[in-house]
């Protein structure tokens, strides 16, 4: 949560973005099972949610991932589906060029994972219109708030 923002305010946004997104780009989306990565999006999946991966080394091999194409990058992804939100694991430190890629292709949302947050990535998110959930995870609110 960002300095700025209340926990209201950050319940609030969950359940908006939670309530009408159905389709998620997972940035950093491993093809390993053993993974979070992989464990939440299959739960999403098995939950109704579209997953689109994205991870340059899983598209450059050309193997789906959780029977999905893997895309290289959000702008190539975008260019072939239509994002909602858009679910980062990655390091914080490489949050900020993927909210750059979210705010350019029109993703409604940016969620940052359990141990993930940029404030000033999110702020950019924010002034761009984007709802933003920082160091949470996807999975556990979905399941807590269903």
């Amino acid at each position: 949560m960002s300095s700025n923002e209340t926990a209201t305010d950050t319940a609030a946004t969950m359940a908006q973005i939670l309530g009408h997104c159905r389709t998620v780009a997972v940035v950093g989306l491993s093809p390993k099972p053993h993974r979070d990565s992989y464990e939440v999006s299959q739960y999403m999946q098995e939950n109704g949610w579209r997953i689109i991966p994205v991870n340059p080394v899983a598209a450059a091999s050309g193997q789906p991932i959780l029977g999905e194409r893997v895309y290289a990058t959000l702008t190539e992804a975008a260019a072939a589906e239509s994002i909602d939100l858009v679910d980062v694991f990655r390091n914080s430190a490489d949050v900020p060029p993927v909210v750059d890629e979210a705010i350019a292709i029109g993703a409604r949302a940016v969620w940052m994972q359990q141990g993930i947050a940029h404030e000033a990535a999110a702020q950019r998110a924010r002034a761009a219109g984007l709802q933003v959930v920082e160091n949470k995870c996807l999975m556990v609110e979905h399941a807590r708030l269903r």
